[in-house]
């Protein structure tokens, strides 16, 4: 009875019920998010807390069914390519939210209606990629350090101290972390635009593509041997296995791509009772519920001694939202507006893009030397944290216009110490920043290189 209870299907099966409230609540009886009820429509609406709790059991359980997906993936295609689909799908809510508001923008093109959409759409997209790293990033490696005293992880460097353990992290990541790099250092430049354009579209767009062509010519390493479901899984024959991915991750993608949407509603529901300001709440509120899988995933993923690649899949999915996520706003508000357009922003935004670009700049100046100590992984989370504090204060303390200007200098203030910081770390890193680029350039070659007619594994 216990080996039955042990075997890999009870977990998936377990996965797909968490999955089951939400599907009947929200897709096959289509109630919605209404904490009212009316005489003409009494029983079609689900308040807050129910939309919240059920769509969040969803996600969690979808969360473990595309982390499956993706390890069993692993078998068939390059890992670093399976990690960037888990990322693509993880943060697809994220892509539709902040489509949404695009889309408003553009179809209420020189309304005030239009312009508060496309200043959201801004809003939402810097939340989200500041919430990846501010909290993500930090959280993880907090967890990873926390997790290794428990037991055993490689990855984690045990140092004498004061939160000097670091986490290493895979050479193999220097090519996501080059293209971010770049991608982060064109993000500095797209304010003095004035908006999100289709130069910027086909740049960073371009910049992905790129990206995903190195990968996807690279070998099918033999990683980690895995365990559980995916070990289950990858035992199947290739067509079975390749099915079973192809379900994983479309059921997964879709249930993640429905769910979040009243998951994230409620949540607003929720705040707006207790006063929370909705601006506020689309910023930050919106995008950790829309990020929410990918957390649960890279956990699932260190729970499993598998820091390394739960971090490969935290950075590749900053790679994915810090291109793809702003190059297709301004596709998506072109198609709105019926015309190619510039999706605009004002002052308020263009420092919003600035700091979060800085906060990646810091990031990944951290991360040049391919590891994250606890103190670094406390700074970005201080950093991140104190400036989310600080800025609720001055919206909740003064009135406008003061708010938005005391706003707008608290963030240009943060953005200053992100840049310090990482000029800094960079200069002290700077054989370490040759090193990466030197294994970028070997990695770029072998994939060029490759005869990708030559089938990398027999199977």
């Amino acid at each position: 009875m216990i080996d039955r209870l042990r075997h890999p299907l009870v977990a998936v099966a377990t996965a797909l019920l968490l999955t089951l409230p939400f599907v009947v609540l929200f897709v096959s009886h289509g109630y919605h998010l209404d904490p009212i009820s009316t005489p003409e429509d009494p029983g079609t609406n689900v308040t807050p807390a129910v939309a919240v709790l059920v769509g969040g059991l969803a996600i969690l359980g979808a969360a473990f069914l595309l982390a499956w997906g993706a390890e069993t993936a692993e078998k068939d295609v390059p890992t670093a390519f399976a990690i960037a689909v888990l990322a693509v799908l993880a943060v697809a809510p994220e892509y539709a939210v902040d489509a949404l508001y695009a889309w408003n923008a553009g179809a209420f093109n020189g309304t005030p209606q239009g312009t508060e959409a496309a200043h959201l759409a801004i809003a939402n997209m810097t939340g989200a990629n500041r919430i990846l790293i501010g909290i993500g990033w930090s959280g993880i490696a907090l967890f990873t350090l926390y997790r290794a005293t428990r037991s055993d992880d490689s990855a984690v460097v045990q140092r004498p101290g004061f939160f000097t353990d670091a986490i290493k992290i895979d050479r193999d990541i220097s090519l996501e972390i080059v293209f971010l790099l770049a991608a982060t250092a064109y993000a500095f430049l797209v304010p003095f635009g004035g908006g999100i354009g289709i130069v910027d579209t086909i740049i960073l767009v371009g910049l992905y593509g790129l990206y995903i062509g190195i990968i996807v010519r690279g070998d099918v390493e033999e990683g980690d041997a895995h365990v559980g479901v995916p070990a289950y899984f990858q035992e199947y024959s290739k067509r079975r296995r390749i099915a079973v991915v192809l379900f994983l991750f479309g059921f997964s993608g879709l249930i993640i791509f429905e769910a979040v949407h009243p998951f994230a509603h409620g949540l607003e529901a929720l705040g707006t009772g207790i006063g929370v300001p909705p601006f506020f709440m689309i910023q930050w509120l919106a995008p950790l519920a829309s990020e929410s899988p990918e957390l649960i995933v890279v956990a699932y993923l260190v729970n499993k001694a598998r820091s390394t690649a739960g971090f490969n899949a935290l950075i590749s999915s900053k790679l994915n939202q810090w291109t793809l996520l702003i190059g297709t706003l301004a596709v998506v508000y072109s198609i709105a507006a019926g015309h190619i357009g510039t999706l605009s922003f004002d002052q308020k935004q263009a420092a919003e893009i600035w700091i979060t670009a800085a906060q990646s700049f810091f990031a990944l100046a951290i991360l040049a030397n391919f590891e994250i100590s606890a103190r670094e992984a406390v700074a970005l989370l201080v950093l991140f944290i104190s400036q989310v504090v600080a800025e609720f204060y001055v919206i909740q303390t003064y009135a406008e216009p003061a708010s938005v200007t005391i706003s707008i200098l608290l963030l240009y203030a943060y953005t200053a110490v992100y840049v310090i910081f990482g000029v800094g770390l960079f200069v002290k890193r700077s054989r370490d920043v040759r090193e990466l680029i030197k294994h970028t350039a070997a990695n770029v070659r072998n994939a060029i290189g490759r005869d990708s007619s030559q089938p990398n594994r027999a199977d």
